[in-house]
């Protein structure tokens, strides 16, 4: 595994590249959710480098060890979406699988809408986003909330003001850890918090019937409301529905969600990315 430092707007991207070698077809680029770092978009499975895929993920602007951005509102999908493109860009990979989750999966539609040659295929994992939600005061109150107990009392301050997960008992201590693990590997928290206030504000699209525009090969991964109802399944059927032939995966009921499980996850990736490769040639 090689690591590289992309430079872009004033930001430092920390990036891991298994693929030195050409790899298994095209390559997979990961991006992760809010709070999150490169290491939970499959969840640490190494499932796709055996099999010979060249994957690479990256650390978002303010994210693990990625620096934060000059400004504590320059964390929208624009500059979201061109850090992006600039990883690619540094690895000299002209189109790449695009896989990501929640925050990571609205922005790699944002590159697949805005720079199409770009994706070769996109595995969107548990979106949330729906038009209007930018405007929507009590969403946005509740995300400045979570910001200001990050800023003003850490792991513990962000925890407090979460509150009691809206899950069922028996998830309850797997989500609190997989939070807290989460937020204790962020180098710079205040970055993070800024990204809790400015993520929920921007757009990645303006409606859903935009992503009719996306062509490749298309996955989406859509959780149960039981297990994550902050990300609601009936978004995930929607975008499923809008972008021409994409293959939604829901969960089994009474199983752990797909989207926390890494190898399941890696497989779909894998599917989409034999579907994209096969395109290329």
């Amino acid at each position: 595994m090689a690591t590289h430092a992309v430079h872009r707007a004033g930001v430092t991207l920390a990036v891991q590249d298994t693929g030195e070698q050409p790899g298994n077809g095209i390559p997979i680029l990961l991006l992760h959710g809010l709070t999150a770092t490169h290491r939970y978009v499959v969840m640490g499975s190494t499932r796709l480098e055996r099999a010979g895929h060249r994957v690479i993920s990256f650390d978002a602007r303010g994210h693990g060890v990625s620096s934060p951005a000059p400004d504590p509102a320059a964390y929208g999908y624009g500059e979201l979406a061109l850090d992006a493109v600039a990883v690619l860009d540094a690895l000299a990979v002209p189109r790449a699988v695009l896989a990501g989750a929640s925050m990571g999966a609205h922005t790699l539609l944002r590159v697949a809408l805005e720079q199409p040659d770009r994706a070769g295929g996109v595995v969107v994992i548990t979106p949330a986003y729906e038009p209007g939600d930018t405007e929507n005061e009590l969403r946005l109150a509740r995300w400045d909330q979570l910001a200001d107990g990050l800023r003003s009392g850490g792991v513990e301050g962000f925890l407090a003001a979460y509150g009691e997960p809206r899950v069922p008992a028996a998830w309850r201590d797997t989500v609190l850890a997989v939070i807290s693990q989460r937020l204790s590997l962020h180098r710079y928290p205040d970055a993070v918090a800024d990204a809790l206030s400015a993520v929920p504000r921007s757009s990645p699209f303006a409606t859903i019937a935009e992503l009719q525009r996306i062509s490749v090969p298309a996955a989406i991964v859509a959780s149960a409301d039981e297990a994550d109802p902050e990300h609601p399944q009936a978004v995930g059927e929607a975008y499923a529905n809008a972008i021409p032939g994409a293959r939604l995966i829901t969960d089994e009921p009474g199983r752990s969600p797909v989207a926390w499980q890494g190898s399941q996850l890696s497989a779909v990736i894998a599917e989409v990315a034999a579907d994209a490769g096969g395109n290329e040639r």
